[in-house]
């Protein structure tokens, strides 16, 4: 099963897990945000939707996406480019979009200041 992880850390931490990599220390699929604001900017109520339509849906075209989450294809069109930005979704060679993992992890913490 291939799981994306999503993680609340700061740009040392994240430089430290891109320097082990580039070590060739294994990092799995992660994506970081700077802050549970950024997170949550960046994948809205609408996002998450398409995210778990597009779950094991294979490659599908914006339009199709649309046709089957019953929203406006420009608006589905933002939602896929801004997923796309942040690397969650994935283009395949015929342009059409896909979501290649099996499921998203989120990882954070939330302690007192």
């Amino acid at each position: 099963m291939r799981i994306v992880t999503l993680v609340i850390s700061s740009r040392e931490s994240t430089g430290q897990r891109f320097s082990r990599a580039f070590e060739g220390e294994a990092q799995g699929n992660v994506i970081s945000f700077e802050s549970p604001a950024l997170l949550f900017k960046a994948l809205t109520g609408k996002r998450w939707e398409l995210l778990n339509l597009m779950t094991g849906a294979g490659p599908i075209t914006i339009r199709e996406a649309a046709r089957r989450s019953g929203r406006d294809v420009k608006a589905v069109h933002s939602d896929v480019h801004a997923l796309l930005n942040i690397g969650i979704l994935q283009k395949t060679e015929k342009g059409l979009i896909e979501f290649p993992f099996d499921a998203v992890h989120v990882d954070f913490t939330l302690k007192a200041a």
